[in-house]
């Protein structure tokens, strides 16, 4: 029986602790001049996502999201937004930890992202944008596969230059 709570010590346990709006930016540069065009504005959305290790178990995962718009060439609104989140993950394997927290987490926090984002252009007067669904286990084995391939043009590049040693290679 003394076993047992020893093992229940060990069990995997993920939950969000917590989660914020980290920062928020509107700007609205050529206004009240651009409130005035009649062409409909292009937009232009770039995501990221990152995170940290906050204690042994702790994690904080961001999300940001910059929302350009632009009629002809001039700035409607840009938006900039990091919803973020602090998540316990303990007795998770070394393996299934970054996809939890670069798939698992930035989902969780995704709605929280849009619905911020949304309210801060309706405060502007002009229509709500309501930024479109994310597959974060695409961005995330998409991220993985361009370090890959980083990782591999480094290793060719060292060893094309002459710099590059090999492994159990002596120097002096």
């Amino acid at each position: 029986m003394a076993e047992q709570p020893n093992s229940q010590d060990k069990a995997p346990s993920f939950a969000m602790q917590r989660t914020y709006l980290k920062d928020l930016s509107l700007e609205m540069p050529n206004a009240p001049e651009i409130l005035l065009e009649q062409e409909g504005p292009a937009v232009e959305v770039t995501l990221n996502v990152g995170g940290k290790r906050l204690a042994e178990t702790i994690f904080e995962t961001t999300v940001t999201v910059t929302v350009t718009t632009r009629i002809k060439d001039k700035v409607l609104y840009l938006v900039e937004a990091t919803q973020a989140g602090i998540f316990e993950a303990a007795n998770i394997p070394v393996e299934q930890l970054d996809p939890l927290l670069g798939i698992v987490c930035p989902t969780m926090l995704y709605p929280y992202l849009r619905a911020n984002v949304a309210d801060a252009i309706t405060r502007t007067s002009l229509p709500a944008l309501h930024l479109a669904e994310v597959n974060f286990q695409a961005l995330y084995e998409q991220r993985i596969q361009e370090m890959a391939q980083q990782q591999q043009q480094q290793q060719q590049q060292g060893s094309d230059s002459g710099l590059y040693i090999p492994p159990g290679a002596k120097t002096n």
